[in-house]
Parts: C-alpha cells; structure tokens; sequence
C-alpha cells in the first residue's frame, strides 16, 4: 500500500482516477494508499542517520478496509524506502487488493533525490507494474504494464512534463528548510511535481493548523496538517469525473511528523474524501529512531 506511498499518499490521490465504479476505486485506494517494495534489502546501509518503521490502517466512512507498512532508512549520502499493503476486514468479502513498491536514491544537499522507483498494483486479478529510472532533472525512462488505453482526449505526457517530476513515493519525503523544528508550517509549503507511470500532476500542500498524535507504538508529539490540492498535468482525460472530483476537492489533508532527528517529515496520517465516505490511512505504529552520523556508512568508492 503507500502511497504512499508507498506513497504513500500521493497514489492514494489517484484511487478513482480511471473508474466511476465504487467498489474497484476502494479497492485501488487500500492498495494504493499503501503502495511500495520488497525489492531493497541488498542496498540499505547497516546504519542510518533516520530510520522509520510504520504500520498504517486504511479505513473508509469508519470501516478499516486495509493494511500497509513503510519502512524508511535515510543515511548521510543515500536512501530507500518500502512498503507494502493489502485490503482486509470486509472488503475481501467482495474484492481483493494489493500493492508493493520501492524508491531508492541518493540525499543531496539534505533532500532525497531519486535514481529508481517500482510499484506494483494487483486489483480485481488484473496487476499493474511500473518502473522507473530518475535523477535530479526528473524522470530518465519508465515502462508500464500494462499501458495506458489510447484515447483521444487523454492529454499527452512530454518529455516536458517529466522534467523535474518525482515519483509518487519520493514526493512524500519532504525536507523541511530551515533550523526550527521542522513540524510546522514550513511543512506544508511547498509543491510536489509527481509522475507514477500514468499520470503527470502536482499536489499542492497549504499549512492549515497543527495537532498532536499518539501512535499505538512509536510517535508521540506534534504534526503539521497541509491541505492538498489536486491539480493535473498530463496523462489524464479532463472530461471524466473522477479527475473533475478530485480537482474540486478541498478538504484532503495529509498530517506530517518528522523521521528521527532529521528535518524529513512524512505522512502520519491522509484523509481523502470519496463518493462513498472519508478514506483514512493513519499510523498504527511509528516507530522512528536516530543514528549519529558518524555511524553512516560511508558510500563506496567510485
């Protein structure tokens, strides 16, 4: 799951984006709000300046409806992060779902900058693959299977629109600039070009209020609260309903805390709005350690 996030979030934005069916939108929503990879053991570091294991629920108009874990590891040069997720509870009574994925790349300047990312989404028996090569100037190559149904209406994805980009799970670890604490509203100022194989969009994030959260294990303290806003790029159809709804949304939110010691924040907690009622993903567990940085390994020599 993840949205994520794997993301985390951020694929969870995409739940009814290509159907009006309710059922197959909730079941995208639990396996892409906890989107994201099991493909990483071979490059996490042994330590890590920031490392973060979170366990999240996936409820929708109050009914836990899915399962997911992240598992973020940032070192002084290098990160990956992981998760994955399934449907649950009743929802499996009527249809299945889940999602695996990963991003790995180096930390430049303090921010996370991409080099691959992979997703996979499996739905109604149908699975969805993506993968993706990325650096600094944005998204380099991807492939996805299966491909997008030509339609005349879809707005064509350029070479433009994926500079600059990040994929979906990148997006959602945000370094905060500054030397304050970094839960606050320099939080939730910013924009996050995405790309996830389909769909080329920005989430804009706006500061509305802080809170605090209590996780069942793990993270105790304060949160910064963004409103996201949808706002679509390329790859998509602008006549169908699903983006004109997600478009016109102004009530998603994304509750941010920070990873160790660091000035990364990443998703506590994400509501999205729904035909059929709120869609929730919050943490269960939240369980965020610090390493020193003298105990990153050092990278390789070239």
């Amino acid at each position: 799951m993840i949205g994520v996030a794997a993301a985390l979030q951020m694929r969870a934005f995409m739940a009814f984006r290509e159907t009006d069916i309710v059922l197959k939108g909730a079941v995208r929503l639990t396996a892409g709000m906890a989107v994201t990879a099991l493909a990483l053991a071979a490059v996490v570091p042994a330590s890590a300046q920031g490392r973060l294991d979170a366990r999240y629920q996936v409820s929708l108009g109050g009914i836990p409806i899915g399962k997911g874990a992240w598992v973020i590891d940032l070192a002084e040069n290098q990160f990956t992060a992981a998760a994955s997720g399934a449907t649950s509870g009743l929802l499996r009574v009527f249809a299945s779902g889940q999602g695996s994925g990963a991003s790995r790349g180096h930390i430049v300047g303090g921010h996370p900058v991409p080099a691959s990312f992979a997703a996979s989404i499996t739905s109604d028996r149908k699975t969805e693959e993506i993968r993706m090569t990325l650096a600094s100037s944005g998204v380099k190559d991807f492939v996805i299977s299966p491909a997008p149904t030509p339609d005349p209406e879809r707005v064509p994805i350029t070479d433009a629109h994926r500079r600059g980009a990040s994929d979906p799970m990148t997006a959602s670890l945000f370094r905060v600039p500054g030397n304050g604490h970094p839960v606050g509203p320099m939080a939730c100022q910013r924009v996050a070009p995405v790309f996830d194989g389909r769909l080329r969009y920005d989430l804009q994030f706006v500061f509305k209020r802080m809170e605090r959260v209590k996780a069942d294990k793990g993270y105790e303290g304060p949160v910064a609260v963004c409103a996201v806003y949808f706002v679509p790029v390329a790859g998509h159809i602008p006549s169908r309903a699903a983006v004109k709804y997600l478009m016109k949304q102004r009530d998603m939110e994304t509750w941010l805390a920070p990873v160790g010691n660091t000035r990364v924040v990443v998703p506590y907690r994400v509501s999205i709005p729904t035909p059929i009622g709120v869609g929730v993903m919050e943490a269960t567990q939240f369980v965020s350690v610090s390493l020193p940085r003298a105990a990153t390994a050092k990278p390789p020599t070239q």
